[in-house]
């Protein structure tokens, strides 16, 4: 006969407007424990792509959504979950069918995702981050770049200074300044993007200019995808260590790499997931910016994000 575990385990689930993510745990028995990682796995979903900028879901993500679920429903099953907690952030946020999905996926999978607002995913980023990385007592720039929104946070270990999502992720952007990325993306846009940026983040420009932070720490897709870039191959999910340096040379050489490729070339640099070919050349842009207006010469990524901090907060309580 098949008995339950006797422990609890927890299933995270986040989805982003370009990956949904997928965490389980076996929490801990006694207090101050870590929680057993059972499994770490990612899909490129791109909800974001050819509907976001117009404020909805395409029907071709909108099915690699409830696809990707299922799949994750089945890995849940597998590993006995007794508590699923699942969040989505800014495709959902602000598209007119987000609401429908979030409908469609309780009905199919039973999983409730809770929409959550851009200053609460700003939080959970934080909290995932400070497990990544030991922040101390000075203020860090953190930033994680959504294919819907971007989050920047100042804070230190313990306190959050500031923290602002602005609705400029990395879909956006690359349907704004470089709808037709199959060659290289001209001078001229990238020009546009980065006045734009100048428009658009003027309360991050005032925040940095009163914080001063010392460092960048990069969460997410872009910043692990520069960071694979570094050392010539894709790391497997599993693989990651909770942080990784990247010296700021190796990020312009990159950046320099991705500003004078055509759409084949960057898929064949060593390091790129094909999803993100494009959409980096427009987030690299960005990181670009914000280095330029900050003066911060230090980079390191986090591989933990929104759904690490939602674990963080539950075993705090």
């Amino acid at each position: 006969m098949h008995t339950p575990h006797a422990h609890r385990r927890l299933a995270l689930i986040d989805l982003g407007t370009n990956t949904f993510h997928l965490l389980i745990v076996e929490m801990p028995t006694a207090h101050g424990e870590k929680p057993l990682v059972l499994l770490r796995t990612k899909a490129g979903v791109r909800l974001g792509e050819g509907g976001i900028s117009q404020g909805i879901i395409a029907p071709e993500p909108y099915a690699r959504a409830l696809h990707t679920l299922a799949g994750f429903k089945e890995e849940i099953e597998l590993h006995e979950v007794t508590e699923t907690r699942a969040t989505a952030t800014s495709a959902m946020r602000v598209t007119s069918n987000g609401p429908d999905l979030v409908r469609d996926i309780y009905e199919q999978t039973g999983i409730q995702v809770d929409v959550i607002a851009g200053s609460r995913e700003a939080e959970l980023i934080c909290a995932g981050i400070r497990q990544a990385v030991p922040l101390g007592n000075e203020p860090h720039l953190l930033m994680d770049i959504g294919g819907g929104s971007v989050e920047f946070i100042i804070a230190d270990e313990a306190s959050i200074f500031w923290k602002h999502s602005f609705e400029i992720g990395a879909q956006r952007l690359l349907d704004q300044f470089f709808p037709n990325p199959e060659g290289i993306m001209p001078a001229a846009a990238v020009a546009a993007e980065q006045e734009y940026l100048g428009t658009v983040l003027a309360p991050l420009i005032a925040a940095i200019d009163y914080y001063k932070p010392v460092s960048l720490v990069g969460a997410s897709g872009s910043f692990d995808s520069l960071a694979d870039m570094q050392f010539g191959e894709i790391r497997a999910e599993a693989n990651l260590p909770p942080s990784t340096e990247l010296p700021l040379e190796s990020f312009q050489t990159s950046y320099r790499h991705l500003l004078s490729s055509n759409h084949e070339q960057r898929m064949a640099l060593p390091g790129i997931l094909p999803m993100r070919a494009d959409m980096l050349v427009v987030a690299a842009i960005l990181i670009d910016y914000v280095l330029g207006i900050s003066g911060i010469t230090r980079i390191r990524t986090s591989a933990y994000a929104l759904k690490e901090g939602l674990l963080a907060e539950m075993l705090a309580a």
